[in-house]
């Protein structure tokens, strides 16, 4: 698909709130591993609130809105540093943006890259860091090295560069949070917030191929 309009935005971004939610246990077993395994509660709760507004205040009048009120319901509900880095997740990419009538390949890539460096000049984490990062930029740079014209095709090379970065985070010393103690014992196991980023792009990816599935 090309681009999807401002109510199927709003089912994209619904079904990455469930996908956490549901992802809930998996995301704690994460953290365990590393952090100290309130990851998944936090996670699920700042989605749970994020569905609720977005459900609550559909229809909205802009593709940034969307991202507006899923921010500001994770930023509001989660607290901590989780909170302020996944509210920007949604927050720092729609600063200065021009409202969009429709969300496309360029639209989304380019909230995206808004996004990371937001949440880089906020957390000052870098790639190599085991963080959010390792699994955002990838997906970022990989989809402004791509041809955006398709935005199902652009979510799928996001997903699966997401997903990558997740993987190399277990080759990485931790140097934020509980995990940073942990010096090389972090090494060999997976990042719960980059984990996190790959369930949001994997779910919007497989909304979007179920989307197009209907539309035919």
């Amino acid at each position: 698909m090309k681009e999807i309009t401002i109510e199927q935005t709003t089912d994209m971004i619904l079904a990455a709130c469930q996908a956490i939610i549901d992802n809930k246990p998996y995301l704690t077993e994460v953290d365990s591993q590393t952090g100290d395994g309130d990851h998944g509660i936090g996670m699920a709760g700042g989605m749970e609130k994020a569905g609720n507004a977005l459900r609550e205040k559909r229809p909205f009048p802009d593709i940034n809105s969307i991202f507006k009120t899923t921010g500001m319901a994770m930023l509001n509900s989660m607290g901590g540093a989780s909170g302020v880095i996944f509210g920007s997740m949604f927050l720092g990419g729609i600063k200065g943006l021009s409202p969009l009538p429709v969300l496309d390949g360029d639209g989304f890539a380019r909230i995206m890259r808004g996004s990371l460096e937001a949440i880089k000049a906020r957390g000052k984490a870098n790639v190599g860091d085991k963080t959010m990062v390792d699994a955002l930029e990838p997906a970022v740079i990989a989809m402004e090295n791509s041809d955006r014209s398709d935005l199902t095709a652009l979510l799928g090379i996001a997903a699966k560069a997401a997903e990558e970065g997740v993987e190399n985070t277990k080759n990485y010393i931790a140097r934020f949070g509980r995990a940073k103690s942990l010096m090389e014992r972090a090494i060999g196991y997976q990042d719960a917030g980059a984990t996190s980023v790959s369930i949001l792009f994997t779910s919007m990816y497989r909304y979007l191929q179920e989307l197009q599935k209907t539309e035919g």
